[in-house]
């Protein structure tokens, strides 16, 4: 069975690991400082942080996973955005139909979200053919950003 809790600072050793997988293969094109995926991992575990939420994903009691969902407003489609920031499984519960239980169950968490939104590297095949079997599309714009670390 399929389940969901927010994380705590108590699941650090849980899912740090998990991170550091996460941003050591093909989701990831660049390297990130292990501080700021502290950072992240603090504010995810954070109930003051309003726009960040950290997710334990659990099998039949089994740590799975994680996922890491912000949210803003989209003047695209007039409304309420949910960027599924990270989403990662354990290599043993990959491939068995996960992927698209764990996006049903985001969009039925977030009602009135007009847009869901995610990243992902098209070298990662695996993950490009579980989200657009889920009606998610590529929108081809460039990002462009500038990064205050200070």
């Amino acid at each position: 069975m399929l389940t969901f809790r927010d994380i705590t600072l108590a699941d650090h050793d849980l899912i740090m690991p998990m991170v550091q997988d996460f941003y050591q293969g093909d989701a990831v094109l660049h390297p990130v400082d292990p501080e700021i995926l502290e950072r992240t991992f603090r504010d995810a575990t954070n109930a003051q942080e309003p726009l960040l939420r950290g997710l334990l994903i659990e099998v039949d009691g089994q740590p799975a996973g994680y996922l890491y969902i912000t949210q803003c407003y989209s003047a695209e489609v007039g409304g309420r955005c949910v960027f599924l920031e990270e989403i990662y499984l354990l290599p043993p519960f990959r491939g068995k139909g996960l992927g698209k239980d764990i996006l049903a169950w985001v969009e039925g968490q977030y009602p009135s979200a007009r847009r869901f939104r995610l990243e992902v590297n098209e070298i990662n095949q695996n993950a490009v053919c579980l989200y657009q079997k889920a009606g998610y599309q590529f929108l081809r714009y460039d990002q462009m950003v500038i990064d205050k670390t200070t």
